[in-house]
């Protein structure tokens, strides 16, 4: 006849211990705030903060930036599910969505081949701001690139603006008579510098208006 013994408290401790690895790992204490009208909601970060930035955009970006480098604690949210608010670059889903244009059509390809800046910015690559973006450590969210080249629409053709001599001499973009003159002005900006007087034939930048440096060119 068998007979049913009671479990010794070690084979309990090590039946319990075997349950204890099965089962789910407790829910983390979800930690709430209350708003002023009474409402409670999930914290969105713990602890205090110095300052709270809203929105990444680029001035945003380097206010906390300025914050960060100072010593201080900063929470930085975007209400969006990308990073640079009217500044950001998007693919073409993100593009779709922000102007309510539904989903961009399957012949466009892949959504992440696109990346598409909102507002094109351009910065003057021995600026203050440059300087800037650098000591905040913003230049790390962006993306530099050397500009190849700018184009206007005439006539519904696209044409490229000159920016050598050479180009000047062959654009369509002024007529016969007037390409000799815009070539020797593309030259002069081309060779002018602030520190040498021999480039400036005779004129001071800093001093006369653009309309009148194009009128010495003979420019309109």
């Amino acid at each position: 006849k068998m007979m049913d013994l009671p479990d010794s408290p070690r084979s309990t401790a090590m039946a319990d211990a075997e349950n204890a690895e099965d089962a789910p790992p407790p829910e983390p204490e979800v930690k709430m705030m209350d708003l002023p009208d009474g409402t409670k909601l999930p914290a969105l970060a713990d602890g205090e903060y110095d300052a709270i930035v809203l929105g990444t955009g680029l001035k945003e970006c380097i206010i906390s930036g300025i914050l960060s480098v100072d010593g201080k604690k900063v929470l930085h949210m975007d209400r969006n599910d990308f990073y640079g608010g009217e500044s950001a670059s998007v693919n073409l889903v993100q593009l779709f969505e922000k102007f309510g244009a539904g989903a961009p059509k399957p012949e466009l390809g892949n959504s992440r081949l696109y990346n598409i800046d909102l507002a094109p910015k351009f910065i003057m690559a021995g600026g203050k701001l440059v300087k800037m973006l650098i000591m905040t450590n913003v230049n790390k969210y962006l993306e530099f690139k050397q500009v190849d080249g700018s184009y206007v629409l005439k006539d519904k053709k696209i044409n490229k603006v000159p920016a050598t001599d050479m180009e000047a001499a062959s654009t369509p973009l002024v007529g016969f008579f007037e390409k000799r003159r815009l070539a020797k002005f593309v030259k002069f900006v081309d060779g002018y510098d602030a520190e040498k007087p021999d480039t400036h034939q005779g004129m001071a930048l800093n001093r006369m208006t653009a309309q009148e440096l194009f009128t010495k060119f003979g420019l309109d």
